[in-house]
C-alpha cells in the first residue's frame, strides 16, 4: 500500500482533499447538535428528573440571568431611580427576535427575585433556542443592552450558558498555538522546512476530517460539547507524533543510501506498522470507557476514536504520497550536500543520548531512586482528589458570568446558584417534610411549589456553594436521614445532585476501568515482547504516571496553585469524567513510547543475549525521538489552556504533565534503570506460556541498507586515517552460540591501546564480492553491532580518525560472533 500511495501520489492527494472538503461542506451545512447527557439510570437524581419532566415540561429554550446590584450611596433596586434604568432595558430585550420571555423582579409574584437587603435583584431571560443554537450576535446585543443600564453605584452582569458563548476565544486559537509550537520543535529536530511541514499537514488533515465527521454524527447520537475539543486535542498530538516516527525513519533510510521510494516503503513497513499498532491501542483504550456505562462518555469515545483512526489513516496513506512529492528534499540542503559528497552516513546514536544511556547503565540504583522520589512527591496531592463538576463560579474573575455568579451568591447565599429539588410523587402531604428540611443543618431556604399532576417539588437552597463538600453532605443527609424519617417517597434532584451522582458512579466504577486497561496493556506487551517482566514493569509505570499526573491536576485546579496565573479561573473539584478520559489517553500514549523504546531493546536482546547492551543501545537510539515526540505533545496539550473551556484546560494540563513525566522521567530514566537492575529476568517467559502465546510482530526488523554504488567510501583510502590495509587471514573467534542458518550479527567493543572506549569509529561489513552489507558507528562505550545476512566469510573494516585502518577476514557461524578490536597507531589487532 505504501508503494502504491507513493507512486500514485496525485490520486491520493485528490482523494484526501476531496474527502476533507466534502466532509467540511456537509458538516457546515448540517451544523451541530451537541448535547450533554449527565443523568444516569438507577440513580436518585435521574428518578427526580423523570418525574419533573412529566409534571413540569420544560421550555425548549435556554434560560439565562441578568443580575444587578446597587452599592455605596446608590438607591435600593426597588427605588424609582434604579427601576427607570433597568425596566426599559428588560423591555427592549424582551422585544428582540429570538427572545421568548423575560421575567423581572418587579411583579407581585416575583418578590423572591430581590434579595433581603434590597441591593441585589435578577431577571430571567428565556431564549427560543438552546444555548448552542442562539446566535452570538443576539447574545452580544442582550449583554450590551443590559449593561447599558449601568451607572455609578449600579452594576449589571449576566450569567447562563448562552452568555458564555461571547466569552469563548475565537475558534481554533488553542489548535493554532499548539501547531505553531510543534512546528518550531519539528524544525529544530529536522532542520528542514519541508520535513517540518509533513507531520503538521498530516495531523491537520486527520483532525479536520475527524471534527467534520463528529459534527455530522452529533445529529444521530449524543455527542457532548467537550467531545470535539478532546478529539482535536488527542488527534493533533498523535497525528504529529505518528508522522514524526515515520518521517524520521524515512530520512534515516535516505541517509543510509536508499532511494527515496524504497526508503518510504521501508519506513511504512517498519514505523508504519508500529503506528498502526499504537493507533489501535489508543482506540482500544478509548473504547475501554464504554465499560463505565456512562452515556456522556459514549460521545467522547466516538469523537476521539474517530479522530485517531483518521489520523492513523492519513499517516499511512497521505504521508507516503507527500514523501513522493518531496523526494530527497525531505532532507535539508546541508544534509543533501553531505550525502552527495561523503556518501551514505547512517544516523547512529551519539552525543547526549548515548552519554545519558551510558550514565544510566553506570548508576541504575541512584537514578531509579531519584525518579521514584520525584514521582512520589508529585503524586501526593492525588490523596485529596475530589470529583465533581465545574460551573460559572470557576470562570475568570473578569468575565460577566463569574461576576453574575458572585453577585447572586452574595445577595441570595452561596447555595442559590445550585438549588436542590426534592420531588414527591403521589400527591402526598409535604407540610411536615418541608418543615423538617428547613430545620436541617446547611439548609438556607425550603419552599414547596403548587402540585402538578400529583407531583410536588420542594425547592431547597443550601447554605453552601454547589461545589462545596457541605452541599454533598446535605444531599446525603436528605436521602439517608430526612426523607426516610418523614415516611414519604421522595427523590433529590437538580443539577448539583445530578453532578454528585455522576461523580459517585464514576468513582465507584473507576477501579474496574483501570483494571481493564491495565490488563489489556499487559496482554498486548506480553504477546509483543515474549516476557512477563516487561509488561509488569509497564503496568506499574502507567500507574505511577497516572498518580503523578493527577497529583499535578489536583494541585493546579483543585488547590488553585497557579490557576489565575494561567488564566483558567477559580479552583474547584476535578471534573468527574476527566479521570476516565485522561487514563484512556495516558494508557494509549504511554503504550506508544513503551513499544518504541522496548522494541529496540528487544531487538538487541534477540541479537546479542546481552541485557545491559540491549537496554543501553535501545535507550541511546530511541530517547531522542521519544523526547522530541513528547515535547510536541506537551506543546499541543498545553495550548488547550487557551480554549476557554475549563474541561479542555484540565485535560490539556493533565495530559501535558502526564506526557512530560512519562517521557522525561519514566521512559528515559526509571524504565531503563529498572531494566538494568533486573538483568536477564527482563526477558524471562515460562516455556509452557511461550508455546501457547500467539506471535505478534509489532515492527519487523529493518533489512540492512545497501549502497547502490558498492562499498562505502570509508572502506577505501582515507586521507585522515590512511589506506585500509588487507591483513593476513586470522583465526576467528568462536560464535557465542550455535544455531541454524539465517541472519545474525557481529558485535563487540572498540578500544584504544590504553583500554579506553573508542566512540565514533566506523565499522563496515563487506561481502567477499566487495558489496557493502552494513555500516555502523561505535557509540559512547565503544560498542558496535553489524548485521550479517547469513553464515559465511566476510571482511570487517574498522576506521577511526587519527588512527590507521585495517580490515579483517571473519567467518560467521550460525549465531552471533563476538569480535572485540583494539586500535593502535599501527593498525588493529584482535584481542578476543
Amino acid at each position: 500500500m505504501a508503494r502504491w500511495c507513493y507512486r500514485h501520489r496525485l490520486v491520493v492527494l485528490v482523494l484526501w482533499v476531496g474527502a476533507l472538503f466534502g466532509l467540511g461542506t456537509a458538516g457546515t451545512s448540517a451544523g451541530t447538535d451537541y448535547s450533554n447527557v449527565f443523568s444516569l439510570p438507577d440513580t436518585d437524581s435521574k428518578q427526580a428528573y423523570d418525574l419533573m419532566a412529566k409534571a413540569f415540561p420544560q421550555s425548549s429554550g435556554d434560560t439565562d440571568t441578568v443580575v444587578w446590584r446597587s452599592s455605596g450611596d446608590a438607591d435600593a433596586v426597588t427605588d424609582t431611580a434604579v427601576r427607570s434604568r433597568i425596566e426599559p432595558a428588560l423591555e427592549e430585550i424582551a422585544g428582540m427576535r429570538g427572545v421568548g420571555e423575560v421575567v423581572g423582579p418587579y411583579g407581585t409574584k416575583n418578590a423572591a427575585q430581590i434579595s433581603r437587603d434590597g441591593r441585589t435583584a435578577f431577571a430571567q431571560i428565556t431564549f427560543t433556542d438552546q444555548a448552542n443554537e442562539v446566535s452570538k450576535d443576539l447574545v452580544q446585543k442582550v449583554v450590551d443592552t443590559a449593561q447599558g443600564a449601568e451607572h455609578d453605584g449600579l452594576q449589571v452582569e449576566l450569567g447562563g450558558q448562552a452568555i458564555t458563548r461571547i466569552q469563548e476565544p475565537p475558534t481554533g486559537v488553542s489548535e493554532v498555538v499548539g501547531i505553531a509550537a510543534a512546528a518550531v520543535v519539528l524544525f529544530l529536530a529536522f532542520g528542514s522546512l519541508f520535513a517540518m511541514l509533513l507531520p503538521i499537514v498530516v495531523a491537520i488533515t486527520g483532525v479536520g476530517s475527524g471534527m467534520m465527521a463528529t459534527m455530522l454524527l452529533s445529529h444521530v447520537t449524543n455527542v457532548p460539547e467537550v467531545a470535539p475539543l478532546l478529539g482535536s486535542l488527542i488527534g493533533l498530538g498523535v497525528g504529529i507524533d505518528y508522522a514524526l516516527f515515520i518521517v524520521t525513519r524515512h530520512r534515516r533510510g535516505i541517509q543510509r543510501g536508499l532511494e527515496p521510494e524504497e526508503s518510504a516503503v521501508r519506513a511504512l513497513n517498519t514505523s508504519g506498522r508500529a503506528v498502526l499498532f499504537a493507533g489501535g491501542t489508543v482506540c482500544i483504550a478509548l473504547a475501554g470507557m464504554l465499560v463505565m456505562n456512562l452515556r456522556f462518555l459514549d460521545g467522547v469515545v466516538i469523537a476521539t476514536s474517530l479522530t485517531v483512526v483518521l489520523s492513523v489513516l492519513a499517516a499511512v496513506t497521505l504521508l507516503p504520497a507527500l514523501l513522493g512529492l518531496l523526494g530527497p528534499r525531505v532532507l535539508s540542503r546541508k544534509q543533501r550536500r553531505k550525502l552527495a559528497s561523503a556518501g551514505p552516513d547512517p544516523a547512529e546514536a551519539s552525543g547526549p543520548a548515548a552519554r545519558w544511556s551510558a550514565y544510566v547503565q553506570e548508576r541504575p540504583r541512584s537514578i531509579a531512586a531519584m525518579a521514584l522520589v520525584v514521582m512520589a512527591v508529585l503524586a501526593l496531592p492525588v490523596l485529596s482528589l475530589r470529583l465533581g463538576a465545574t460551573d460559572q463560579g470557576n470562570n475568570q474573575e473578569s468575565t460577566t458570568t463569574r461576576q453574575a455568579y458572585d453577585l447572586l451568591a452574595e445577595g441570595f447565599g452561596p447555595g442559590f446558584n445550585g438549588p436542590l429539588q426534592v420531588v414527591v410523587p403521589g400527591g402526598a402531604d409535604t407540610t411536615e417534610l418541608v418543615r423538617t428540611i428547613r430545620a436541617t443543618d446547611d439548609v438556607a431556604q425550603a419552599a414547596a411549589a403548587p402540585p402538578a399532576g400529583g407531583i410536588t417539588v420542594i425547592q431547597v437552597v443550601p447554605k453552601t456553594s454547589p461545589q462545596s463538600v457541605g452541599t454533598d453532605r446535605l444531599i446525603d443527609r436528605l436521602r439517608d436521614d430526612v426523607i426516610p424519617e418523614a415516611g414519604v417517597e421522595a427523590h433529590v434532584g437538580g443539577v448539583t445532585a445530578v453532578f454528585k451522582d455522576f461523580a459517585s458512579v464514576t468513582g465507584d466504577r473507576l477501579p474496574y476501568f483501570v483494571g481493564a486497561i491495565i490488563g489489556l496493556g499487559f496482554l498486548l506487551l506480553l504477546i509483543a515482547f515474549r516476557s512477563l517482566v516487561v509488561p509488569l514493569t509497564a503496568a506499574l509505570m502507567n500507574l505511577i504516571a497516572a498518580a503523578a499526573s493527577f497529583g499535578v491536576l489536583v494541585a493546579v485546579f483543585q488547590w488553585g496553585w497557579g490557576t489565575e496565573f494561567l488564566g483558567i479561573g477559580k479552583e474547584g473539584p476535578i471534573t468527574a469524567f476527566l479521570p476516565v478520559i485522561m487514563l484512556s489517553l495516558l494508557f494509549g500514549l504511554s503504550m506508544d513510547y513503551q513499544v518504541f523504546l522496548v522494541s529496540r531493546m528487544h531487538e538487541e536482546w534477540v541479537h546479542t543475549g546481552d541485557n545491559a547492551r540491549a537496554v543501553r543501545v535501545g535507550l541511546a537510539e530511541t530517547s531522542r525521538v521519544i523526547n522530541c515526540a513528547a515535547l510536541i505533545m506537551i506543546c499541543v496539550f498545553s495550548a488547550f489552556v487557551l480554549s476557554g473551556d475549563m474541561e479542555g484546560a484540565m485535560a490539556g494540563i493533565g495530559l501535558a504533565a502526564a506526557v512530560a513525566l512519562d517521557a522525561f522521567i519514566l521512559r528515559t530514566a526509571l524504565v531503563p534503570a529498572a531494566m538494568h537492575l533486573l538483568g536477564r529476568s527482563n526477558w524471562w517467559l515460562p516455556g509452557w506460556l511461550e508455546e501457547r502465546l500467539p506471535h505478534l510482530a509489532v515492527e519487523p526488523a529493518e533489512p540492512p541498507a545497501e549502497s547502490p554504488t558498492g562499498p562505502d567510501k570509508d572502506t577505501g583510502p582515507n586521507k585522515d586515517t590512511g589506506p585500509v590495509k588487507t591483513a593476513e587471514p586470522v583465526s576467528t573467534a568462536e560464535p557465542e552460540k550455535s544455531g541454524t542458518g539465517g541472519a545474525t550479527v557481529v558485535h563487540g567493543f572498540l578500544r584504544t591501546v590504553d583500554g579506553d572506549p573508542l566512540a565514533g569509529a566506523s565499522v563496515t561489513l563487506v561481502s567477499r564480492g566487495g558489496r557493502q552489507l552494513d555500516r555502523v558507528t561505535s557509540i559512547a562505550d565503544g560498542s558496535y553491532i553489524v548485521s550479517v545476512p547469513a553464515p559465511g566469510a566476510y571482511t570487517l573494516a574498522v576506521t577511526a580518525r587519527g588512527l590507521a585502518s585495517r580490515a579483517h577476514h571473519v567467518t560467521v557461524g550460525g549465531g552471533p560472533l563476538v569480535y572485540d578490536v583494539e586500535l593502535t597507531d599501527d593498525g588493529a589487532g584482535l584481542v578476543n
